[in-house]
């Protein structure tokens, strides 16, 4: 939960402890307080030394806010959070919050030794360096990031593997905080990009439309055994009137293809997709259902099973 802002006539210093959750360069404390105030206040235990050069102006546990500025100030002038750290800030939900991204210009060394002696209390912070960092990739905020767009791009050029890679892209889309063209418009400034084939390749597939990772799994799968290429997130509107969004649609063929996730065994789920099975049935579709997992794991079946529908429905392989 963010303090309220000062009220009127506060000074300078309660204004910057609003503005940084209460975390305080030495710099900056001793630029409003004498030396003697500032080490008064850590003795009296007021305030907290979390590190060489980073004060507390409270003296509890960390906030995530407070580790987000400790993480930024330690890494000194010019530092803004990125990569996943600073997508979650922008709402994109479901990334990992273990260490907390941070670039910095690349003529900046943050000191490692620094890094290191962060208490325990803190996530551990990576530090990277750009020479690409136009004022278009920042986003002002409490502290400072790098845009969505740009942070979903570093964090894939970052990402442990490559699937990693295509479900970070996958989620900012999907979750309606980024759009493939933001993200392919970063991409082509950041020439040095790692990844960048696979993060290209990726956006192609946004673009056509697959916005779950299973579904992009799926398009890609298509295309590895020779099969005709989906329509994704086709629009429907089905009997009782409701807009429905198809996973993959071939209509020259009216076959109708469902990638189901894990939600789908929930039960509460369960009977609306029976429902939504039986209008496309009705409706004269052909339909095709596959657990994400299979997609993934066993794609010649999936294939194969796609494979006599296609045809069975008029497709002639060439």
């Amino acid at each position: 939960m963010r303090s309220m802002p000062p009220g009127d006539g506060a000074d300078e210093l309660a204004w910057l402890t609003f503005e940084q959750a209460g975390v305080l360069t030495t710099a900056q404390a001793r630029g409003t307080l004498s030396e003697g105030r500032v080490r008064g206040n850590i003795r009296s235990g007021r305030w907290r030394a979390i590190c060489r050069g980073i004060l507390l102006t409270g003296n509890g546990q960390l906030t995530r806010d407070q580790q987000l500025w400790v993480a930024v100030l330690v890494a000194g002038p010019g530092a803004v959070l990125a990569g996943a750290t600073a997508a979650a800030e922008a709402g994109v939900r479901g990334l990992p919050r273990e260490t907390v991204q941070v670039l910095v210009p690349a003529h900046r060394r943050p000191g490692r030794e620094l890094l290191r002696r962060l208490p325990l209390e803190t996530p551990a912070v990576r530090v990277r360096r750009t020479t690409v960092l136009p004022e278009t990739h920042l986003q002002a905020a409490r502290p400072n990031r790098t845009t969505t767009a740009r942070s979903l791009v570093d964090a894939a050029g970052w990402a442990r593997d490559a699937r990693t890679a295509t479900a970070l892209l996958a989620a900012g889309c999907q979750q309606r905080r980024v759009t493939p063209d933001e993200l392919d418009a970063v991409l082509a400034e950041l020439p040095g990009a790692p990844r960048r084939e696979l993060i290209r390749h990726t956006l192609a597939d946004l673009t056509g439309g697959a916005e779950a990772l299973s579904e992009i799994d799926f398009v890609r799968l298509c295309r590895r055994y020779g099969l005709p290429p989906p329509e994704t997130q086709h629009r429907r509107t089905d009997v009782g009137g409701r807009t429905r969004w198809l996973d993959g649609y071939w209509p020259c063929w009216r076959l109708h293809v469902e990638i189901d996730g894990s939600h789908h065994m929930d039960v509460r789920h369960w009977a609306a997709d029976m429902q939504r099975q039986n209008d496309v049935w009705t409706a004269g579709d052909r339909i095709l259902r596959f657990p994400a997992w299979l997609v993934r794991t066993r794609p010649d079946e999936v294939a194969r099973t796609l494979r006599r529908a296609l045809v069975a429905a008029g497709w002639s392989p060439t």
